[in-house]
């Protein structure tokens, strides 16, 4: 009698308990299927939780942010279109790229910190009577704040915030950019006054986190028609990097 393969033999006790599991198999299957429950309603549970605990107005709110960022955009999307066209058109080409390198100059100024700016905006007065104000808390507001569209910020009238910006405490008080900070702090913002307003005010923001038990303080916010932002910096030479 012709022995059977062993590949065959190995695909036919694979296919039997397929057909007729034994106990064990069931309960090892039993296991694999819970963890994998287990895992899925882990991760389910890990989700950002942010937008969860908001008032329909935060949400509102937020939705609209979004939607005059995306027009924003929109526009630049057209604008940068335009230019294209201009430049393809051959029709005084020259000064097209003049100007749209001019246009490009300005704003990389304003981005970088080395001119003054002019603007609507927000003046953000944070008082902090128990000196209670961290690192993070400062950094998450002009990371909210950014984030929120704001193009030029400035601290108390003297330090410019740029990408390069550090925020540290020493002997309990908070110093910016190498800057120490008394117990009130004034932030001016660059950008669309309502926007950047509601992005403070939402739900576990800045001033729900100054006016709170963690802190203790007061936060004031103010919308400004012309804002002036006169605070400049000098920037370093790259001592590493160089063009690629």
């Amino acid at each position: 009698m012709p022995e059977v393969p062993p590949e065959t033999s190995v695909w036919q006790r694979i296919a039997r308990d397929i057909v007729r599991p034994s106990r064990s198999q069931l309960v090892v299957a039993l296991i694999l299927l819970l963890s994998g429950l287990a895992v899925t309603m882990q991760l389910a549970g890990n989700r950002d939780q942010r937008y969860t605990t908001l008032r329909q107005d935060e949400l509102v709110a937020m939705l609209d942010d979004v939607t005059a960022e995306s027009r924003r955009l929109e526009s630049e999307v057209a604008e940068l279109e335009r230019t294209r066209q201009r430049l393809q058109s051959g029709a005084d080409a020259s000064a097209v790229a003049r100007d749209e390198a001019l246009r490009r100059l300005d704003a990389l100024e304003l981005l970088g910190g080395t001119a003054p700016a002019t603007g609507p905006g927000i003046r953000v007065t944070i008082t902090d009577r128990q000196g209670k104000l961290t690192p993070d808390i400062l950094l998450n507001t002009i990371e909210e704040l950014r984030d929120a569209g704001a193009e030029v910020m400035e601290i108390d009238d003297r330090i410019r915030l740029v990408t390069t910006s550090w925020v540290t405490s020493a002997d309990g008080v908070l110093t910016v950019d190498g800057t120490r900070l008394g117990g009130t702090i004034t932030i001016e913002a660059i950008g669309a006054p309502g926007t950047l307003a509601e992005a403070t005010r939402f739900r576990g923001g800045l001033v729900s986190t100054i006016e709170g038990e963690r802190v203790g303080g007061t936060a004031r916010v103010v919308e400004v028609d012309d804002l002036r932002i006169d605070s400049v910096i000098t920037p370093q030479e790259p001592r590493f990097a160089r063009p690629a």
